[in-house]
Parts: C-alpha cells; structure tokens; sequence
C-alpha cells in the first residue's frame, strides 16, 4: 500500500526554497503520530531540508545520485525498487517532495493531507490529483489557537 502524506495551503503549495511555509505544531504532531513506526519514502532534497532521518521510522531516500550513501537511512534508486517493497505488504508513507509524489501519484492507494486555511508564498506546489479517483473516508477540522496561528483540517481519501 502506497500512502501519501502531506500538508497544504490553500493554493496546493507545499515548500519554499525545499521548507514548508508556515509553522503548525498540530499538524507536525499528526504527521509523527501517523508515521511513526512506518516506513516512509522522501526524495533527497525532503531528507536534506530535514537534516537526518527523523526518529522510530525505517527511512529511505529515492534519488537518481547512485553515489550518495546515508548512515541513517536506506537509499534507492528507482520506482521499482520502492514498489518491490510495497508489494511485500508493507505500507509505504511518501511524505515528499513534489517530484516525488508526481512520481507514485497513479499508484497512491490513501492520500492523508493537512489543509491549511491560509495562502502562503511558495515555490512548489502539490502534484495535481485526479479526485475523481479518490473518495474522502475522514475529516478532522481544527481552530486556530495560541500554538497553531491557522485554521486546518486533517482529510484522508482513499482510492475508489
């Protein structure tokens, strides 16, 4: 199973300059709470905005760079090589970048996205998703309070 995870503004945009936008403690709190003990896959840029594999997960890296070796996480190199792994039965969670979910976004099982309600400036914005082929199966809104300066809701679809 291949789920993506991810968070947005208003317009689809996820990063600027390889960092997300906006600050929103209780969406990082989701995102740990929803990955941890996973497996999660990220293209080289999303490792390296991060600075480390991040703790209690199985890391890998999808790059093109067949020369970069990691300490703390496993790198592949192709498509395949993911989908070898997924096909064992074990949930595959990409959690970015852009290039990356373009590259999984027709075999994408569940989507779990934040949406912030708020328009950032950004430079990279989600791939576009055919809806059509997804069904909304939760929905978790939350207010902005003194932590969290946005209003935001947690969507899960699943594909039809």
């Amino acid at each position: 199973m291949i789920i993506f995870v991810w968070a947005q503004d208003r317009d689809g945009n996820i990063g600027k300059a390889n960092k997300m936008p906006w600050y929103l403690p209780g969406d990082l709190q989701f995102f740990k709470k929803t990955t941890t003990g996973k497996t999660l896959v990220m293209g080289r840029k999303t490792y390296e905005s991060l600075g480390k594999a991040l703790p209690n997960r199985k890391t890998i890296v999808l790059t093109r760079d067949k020369e970069l070796h990691l300490s703390d996480a496993e790198v592949l190199h192709s498509r395949d090589e993911v989908l070898d792994l997924a096909n064992t039965g074990e949930p595959i969670y990409v959690v970015g970048g852009a290039e990356i979910y373009r590259l999984f976004m027709d075999v994408a099982d569940k989507l779990i996205v934040t949406k912030i309600d708020a328009e950032f400036d950004a430079d990279t914005a989600f791939p576009e998703v055919d809806w059509e082929n997804f069904s909304e199966v939760a929905k978790e809104a939350h207010e902005k309070d003194e932590k969290n300066k946005y209003n935001y809701t947690f969507y899960t679809y699943e594909r039809n």
